[in-house]
């Protein structure tokens, strides 16, 4: 991580509120995953921090995309668009996955050009992608326990299991090519067990497809891997450890497999530092104001459930205090109980492991713009 040092002297040279993205954590967030997990080819989930020179890094040594938006698509492709013409459609799917299983039409119609990787959970899906993407590859997603994840995604996507092999048939009937399944556990999925589940729920409808003459070859194992936003999060190898014991148990090598870490790549790769530009007591509890907030890069606390702690570069006595972002609306709550020293206006403070589902998130709301983005450790 950017020492506090490096951090300060950036706030200095660039002003605050400014995000910094380490590429030096990013390049190692990936090399342990495929440290851990060599059967695994890692899809990077785009939406936890879509920033091209993010993508252009994981590019670089070798990571493939899960996107979830024709945009995204696009960022990925600016770098594919550097291969001949005739190497680039090779490169879609080994690139690329449109993991979001809702897609429009307007989006199905691009992408059918480039015979991309797509997912499907329903009929009425399979109906569109038909008629307006017929040169996919399916992959259907199918609903698994989410028990204890932080952010919970079965509610909202995923066939039910007895309903899957139903569903692979009618696609193959409407004319697609159902190339395999995928799954999610929900993210920052500390509850390890969701995984052996969920690969014990796959496994059992490759066996009921094979037995009706359907061949799957491709099982996308999603996202969830935790990152270590502290020592409470038991390390990446012990999951590695269960997931490469269940995928040799329940499936055969020439499954290919695929993930999608967001978080786990981004999560720990950027800082935030910020500045006091206000400053009360109320209530008896020192309270300070920042230029950044739930709206901007601390968005995460609404949308990802996640609370980032802010700390001083100051040392001294420390007292509770109240931390609220400079918007004129009180949901601007960062938090309500930091052990802060006393602080002073213009004094900066910063937040570490801030990196996925913040300032891909910000807004303009009340006119105040997203943190300014700064780039260290790029080159190797």
């Amino acid at each position: 991580m950017v020492s506090q040092a490096t951090l300060k002297e950036l706030a200095r040279k660039h002003g605050t509120p400014l995000f910094v993205i380490d590429h030096a954590a990013v390049r190692g967030n990936y090399a342990e995953f495929k440290r851990y997990l060599p059967r695994v080819q890692g899809y990077y989930a785009i939406k936890a921090n879509s920033d091209p020179e993010v993508l252009k890094t994981l590019y670089d040594i070798g990571a493939s995309f899960d996107v979830a938006s024709i945009a995204e698509f696009n960022l990925v492709y600016e770098n594919i668009r550097r291969l001949p013409a005739k190497e680039r459609q090779a490169f879609i799917w080994d690139k690329i996955i449109y993991s979001n299983p809702i897609k429009d039409k307007l989006t199905l119609e691009e992408l059918d050009r480039y015979k991309p990787l797509v997912a499907f959970d329903n009929a009425e899906e399979i109906g569109k992608i038909r008629k307006h993407a017929p040169h996919a590859g399916l992959v259907l997603r199918v609903w698994v326990p989410n028990t204890g994840s932080m952010v919970e995604l079965s509610s909202k996507f995923g066939a039910a299991p007895g309903e899957a092999v139903a569903l692979i048939e009618r696609a193959i009937d409407a004319g697609l090519e159902v190339e395999g399944l995928a799954f999610h556990v929900g993210s920052q999925c500390t509850n390890f067990e969701n995984y052996v589940q969920a690969l014990g729920i796959a496994s059992g409808i490759m066996d009921e497809a094979a037995t009706r003459g359907v061949a799957l070859k491709l099982l996308d194992i999603g996202g969830g891997f935790p990152a270590r936003y502290d020592k409470q999060v038991r390390p990446f190898r012990e999951l590695a450890k269960i997931l490469t014991a269940e995928l040799d148990r329940l499936f055969p090598r020439d499954i290919e497999i695929l993930a999608e870490p967001g978080r786990f790549i981004a999560g720990t790769a950027a800082a935030l530092v910020a500045e006091v530009i206000g400053k009360s007591e109320r209530d008896g509890k020192p309270c300070y104001y920042i230029n950044d907030g739930i709206y901007h890069t601390f968005s995460g606390i609404l949308f990802d459930h996640c609370q980032y702690h802010i700390k001083a570069f100051k040392k001294g006595p420390t007292r509770i205090s109240s931390v609220f972002g400079p918007t004129c609306d009180a949901l601007d709550t960062i938090s309500q109980a930091e052990d802060l020293p006393e602080l002073k206006l213009g004094d900066l403070v910063y937040s570490e492991n801030i990196g996925a589902y913040t300032h891909a998130s910000s807004t303009w709301f009340n006119g105040f713009p997203p943190a300014k983005v700064v780039h260290v450790n790029q080159s190797r």
